[in-house]
């Protein structure tokens, strides 16, 4: 089963609660966290392990070589992003731009554009237990994210069998990354906060995983504050509230110390039993 844990803003909870429920579904079953948030991946903080695995990350991009090339434009009249202008007697390939789709370098009719290796990340597995943990992080100055993500899940579904559970701690809002970091689950977990800015922000991830078509559910992180539009909301939508952590100065204090929650506070371990319940209710309805 993959789960991805995501949000329509940063900062609600998502690696809270993806460090901690993969914690805790591990103490049962095979888990592999996998933190696909990889311009500031961060829930190496909260799970330790050995290293098992390391390796270069790469994107396929063009590079113009002029020996035979005609300068007859295809190249720019195929790119969809730009990234491949003629300007004069010189074709102008940009990096930044290129999504690497192959068009210019398979439509090139003097194969003036070979693609080449361009590193763009780097991803670690660890194990501890029944827990695994696979992280990518881009490197400096590399724009594109979407890539990494694709090829990090590639990884996991390659090394990681259909009875591990994978839970995905996705990027925040509701750009590329986040559409290819949930578009191939079973399960999007939305976390939110009752403030007007979550409220806002959870209404636009709504709006996208139903265009992905994905069954999900709502976690309201930081319970008690603010008020009760975000229920009311999900009441009226036929969203299911499947999880409320209280807002409680003892979750800021362990978090700040990059511990795990559930261990030590009992209505965390709660909370994450019942959002744990519905997983399997979904997992046994997959089943079938």
């Amino acid at each position: 089963m993959k789960i991805a844990i995501a949000s329509g803003k940063g900062g609600t909870g998502k690696t809270t609660l993806s460090t901690n429920l993969a914690a805790l579904l591990a103490e049962k079953e095979q888990v592999v966290l996998v933190d696909l948030d990889v311009e500031e991946p961060n829930s190496g903080l909260f799970i330790s392990g050995e290293l098992k695995h390391t390796e270069k990350k790469y994107k396929m991009i063009p590079e113009w070589d002029p020996t035979h090339c005609n300068l007859c434009g295809i190249c720019q009249e195929v790119c969809n992003f730009n990234a491949v202008l003629k300007m004069g007697k010189n074709i102008m390939v940009f990096p930044e731009l290129c999504h690497g789709c192959y068009a210019c370098s398979e439509l090139c009719p003097k194969n003036s554009l070979p693609m080449k290796e361009r590193e763009m990340g780097e991803l670690k597995a660890f194990k501890k237990g029944n827990l695994s943990f696979v992280e990518s992080k881009l490197v400096i100055g590399e724009e594109q994210a979407v890539p990494l993500i694709k090829q990090t899940i590639d990884y996991v579904d390659s090394n990681f069998s259909e009875d591990t559970i994978k839970l995905y701690d996705s990027p925040p809002g509701t750009s590329c990354p986040v559409i290819e970091a949930t578009k191939h689950t079973d399960f999007v977990i939305l976390i939110t906060e009752t403030t007007p800015f979550g409220f806002h922000d959870l209404k636009l991830a709504v709006e996208t995983i139903r265009e992905l078509g994905k069954d999900f559910g709502v976690v309201i992180n930081r319970y008690g504050i603010g008020d009760d539009s975000v229920e009311t909301y999900c009441r009226e939508e036929g969203i299911p509230v499947i999880g409320r952590i209280p807002n409680d100065r003892a979750v800021a204090e362990i978090y700040s110390k990059g511990e795990l929650l559930y261990p030590r506070l009992p209505f965390i371990k709660k909370e994450l039993e019942k959002i744990a319940a519905h997983v399997a209710d979904i997992r046994k309805e997959l089943s079938v």
